[in-house]
């Protein structure tokens, strides 16, 4: 310090002459208090870092390591994921039974009972709630004792108007009958959780708590750098460090749609590409396979974009295996959703299982035009020494080098990133996907105020929704499900559990950011389409069913009959409509009104215009 010129030399002398202290124990647990909780976002910075630099290296080398994580945006990461997840179970009304017990001996004094529960595990970790155990019990009311609240005269208590929804558990895992008194659901001993209700900041009474059972995960991500800004990998992680964002494989359903469709508008096709919506039966070694829309109705021949923005299935699996599912396969690959893709039509719907980490990754490639980038919850790290062994940002900074800029101007980056898509492709895509949010799956649940573009997911029995949205700055998205896959039951989408969590968190995270348009890139040109029929329009169109779509300067795109895909399951030289020989035809198609239409058994293209369908 003296050589560096912050002390002087007497004080140096002083400082080498006086006795070395050491820190005292109260010292000590200060600074213990004052590094962050342990929780799934620094959980996965040490298991990532302990594997790139060694253990001893991690825990014994005096790293200094700069986090990309936004304390903000994790907080609410982590509220609005539980909240969705609790609001779910609560719908289903079931009450698991306590945490643990505690003798009701030691139940007499305060002192005894809350020495009792500070030794129990339990979840400390969900803001809001309090573990508590039950006093008491009366025909009314349930008395309990709260860590980390005060007694007082009167007591807590849970009231039974609180607990009358719920169905206690039986030992033959069925759920019993409503509770009509507070001993069908409580036991004194009971070690609980408690959350205080309030109306307008004024507390109204003490509500019982569960960990749901059902998990999930919920990550927010920059799209130019890759730096994880959010992550959380469950409901408690102090219930269960398992961190489903980047651990749990789980099935990705529809969410994986737009791979599809970025395989095939980078291979020639374009939004406004007819495709057929009717049955297909494809033969498997496992037997016949026999795929349906989530509607389990057909609508007929519509534009690609529609078959994204709506999720339909068989028009994703004829575009599939009209672009090839080798095709597909490299896509997903390139994106770094999977290492290794099955090339079976069954993974054009998300069959396949993979990560939220990897799936938020991959959609931040959409949203930067088509760059890679690769995520990142570490800055930097620097050694004991102060040098820096690590710098996630390989960009180059130009401007860095200057002593000084013009006030306001920012230092100019030169992206040196892999592009791994066409930036005409991604906007498309975006384009596409922003359809999804205005007029889609998941029209009803978001409402950020800024252009948003994004994919839900549900699979097969429902047994993993998901949501992934993004702003031309930021991707964010989650899943839920159980553990052990089953179904969520009936009424359980993407669209309506994990969209309304990404809508909440992507409010706040605009707020605090800002947002922008996409950018549209340069030497290109918009062609306007009806967006039910795919028909080309005037380029004065207006109304609510022109859209606008994007093409290469000097691209002429086909329409109508001239760029229809049955991915060939719809044979005939006459283009007929569904397979000869098959007795249930399709008989509804979408009118540009977007209303929908019979129209007769085996009927044929030969009627159609180039420019619409009818």
């Amino acid at each position: 310090m003296m050589e560096n010129g912050y002390i002087t030399k007497e004080q140096a002398d002083e400082a080498r002459a006086s006795d070395l202290l050491t820190v005292q124990s109260g010292d000590l647990e200060s600074l213990r208090n004052n590094r962050p909780p342990r929780d799934y976002f620094s959980d996965e910075i040490r298991r990532q870092l302990s594997s790139e630099f060694g253990e001893d290296e991690f825990f014994g080398g005096g790293l200094s390591i700069r986090a990309t994580m936004d304390p903000f945006l994790q907080e609410k990461a982590a509220k609005y994921l539980q909240d969705g997840l609790e609001k779910y179970d609560r719908q289903q009304g079931i009450y698991r039974g306590p945490a643990a017990k505690i003798d009701p001996a030691l139940l007499s004094e305060e002192a005894s009972w809350r020495k009792a529960l500070a030794d129990i595990r339990i979840s400390r970790d969900v803001k809001g709630w309090h573990p508590a155990v039950v006093l008491s019990l009366s025909k009314k009311a349930a008395r309990i004792g709260i860590e980390g609240v005060k007694e007082d005269g009167d007591g807590h208590f849970i009231p039974m108007s609180d607990m009358k929804k719920w169905r206690p558990l039986k030992e033959d895992g069925r759920a019993g009958k409503k509770a009509k008194k507070p001993s069908d659901l409580l036991a004194v001993g009971d070690v609980i959780l408690v959350r205080a209700v309030t109306k307008k900041d004024k507390f109204v009474r003490w509500s019982l708590r569960q960990v749901p059972k059902i998990q999930g995960a919920f990550m927010a991500m920059d799209t130019r750098t890759g730096r994880v800004l959010a992550m959380q990998g469950g409901f408690s992680y102090q219930y269960s460090v398992f961190n489903r964002a980047t651990q749990a494989a789980r099935q990705p359903g529809s969410s994986f749609k737009p791979f599809v469709y970025a395989a095939a508008l980078d291979s020639g096709y374009s939004p406004a590409t007819i495709i057929i919506d009717a049955p297909i039966e494809v033969q498997t070694p496992q037997g016949l396979w026999r795929p349906k829309n989530s509607s389990q109705t057909y609508y007929g021949p519509a534009p690609m974009r529609l078959g994204i923005e709506h999720s339909r299935n068989l028009m994703t699996i004829r575009l599939a295996r009209d672009v090839g599912m080798n095709v597909v396969a490299d896509y997903a690959e390139r994106f770094g959703v999977y290492d290794d893709m099955g090339e079976f039509l069954a993974n054009s719907l998300g069959a396949q299982e993979t990560t939220l980490f990897r799936m938020i990754s991959a959609y931040a490639m959409f949203a930067n035009g088509g760059e890679r980038v690769e995520p990142t919850l570490v800055d930097r790290v620097q050694d004991r020494r102060g040098k820096t062994v690590y710098r996630h940002d390989k960009r180059i900074c130009e401007g860095c080098r200057f002593p000084a800029l013009p006030e306001g101007e920012a230092p100019p980056i030169v992206s040196n990133r892999e592009r791994i898509m066409d930036p005409v492709t991604a906007y498309q895509l975006t384009s596409m996907m922003r359809g999804v949010v205005e007029r889609g799956t998941a029209s009803r649940a978001i409402n950020v105020g800024v252009p948003i573009a994004g994919k839900t997911g549900t699979t097969n029995d429902a047994k993993d929704v998901w949501f992934i949205g993004f702003t031309p700055t930021m991707v964010a998205g989650c899943y839920m499900g159980y553990d052990r896959p089953k179904s969520l039951g009936r009424g359980a989408f993407g669209g309506s559990m994990c969209a309304p969590v990404f809508n909440k968190f992507m409010k706040d995270a605009v707020k605090r950011y800002g947002s922008s348009d996409f950018p549209v890139p340069p030497n290109t040109v918009f062609y306007k389409f009806d967006r039910y029929t795919g028909a080309r329009l005037p380029d004065n169109a207006k109304g609510p069913d022109v859209v606008a779509e994007l093409f290469h300067e000097g691209e002429e795109p086909d329409a109508g009959v001239y760029g229809i895909i049955d991915g060939g399951f719809a044979m005939g030289e006459d283009l007929n409509l569904f397979d000869r020989g098959q007795s249930e035809v399709d008989q509804v198609v979408t009118t540009a009104s977007g209303k929908t239409k019979k129209i007769p058994k085996k009927a044929s293209f030969g009627s159609l215009s180039s420019g619409g369908l009818y």
